[in-house]
């Protein structure tokens, strides 16, 4: 399992740094060091025998398109594009993740800010577990690792 320090300094940080400073808190980078550690560990961009890229393991027409097009984040999404070089459409994102750690992140957390509900306090895996689920849709949800990976963010983040 990767260092949560040095993802929260190479990849968090930068890649919220991306976005507007009102989505960087303390709520979302544990939220999103908890989905990168359910989804890959943080040890492959390119799901195992799956079509998903990047450490939160994005599918071109599942998060990437809804993220692109939704309408609280398309705006985002772009000036994010801009920034990483990346051209805003699905056909360049999609494969970009795998090697733009920044990117990922910063779509990753555009997901969670297309959910009109909060993102849920610290301290609360199910609620927590309930809003990955919802917002992620993960085909094989193991329910069973997210409690302990979830209390690694929360230790990591503090």
């Amino acid at each position: 399992m990767a260092d949560l320090d040095h993802i929260l300094s190479r990849v968090v940080g930068p890649g919220l740094a991306l976005l507007p400073s009102t989505m960087d808190t303390a709520k979302a980078r544990v939220l999103l060091l908890a989905i990168g550690l359910q989804e890959s560990r943080f040890e492959t961009r390119r799901q195992i025998g799956g079509p998903a890229r990047g450490y939160w393991q994005f599918e071109k027409g599942g998060g990437v398109v809804g993220v692109l097009t939704h309408p609280s984040t398309r705006k985002y999404a772009a000036d994010v594009c801009r920034d990483r070089g990346i051209e805003p459409t699905a056909a360049a994102v999609y494969p970009a993740l795998e090697r733009d750690d920044l990117l990922a992140c910063a779509f990753a957390r555009l997901l969670l800010f297309t959910d009109p509900k909060p993102i849920p306090d610290i301290g609360y895996p199910a609620a927590s577990w309930d809003y990955y689920v919802r917002n992620w849709r993960p085909g094989k949800p193991h329910q069973g690792t997210w409690d302990a990976l979830y209390a690694k963010a929360v230790e990591a983040v503090r």
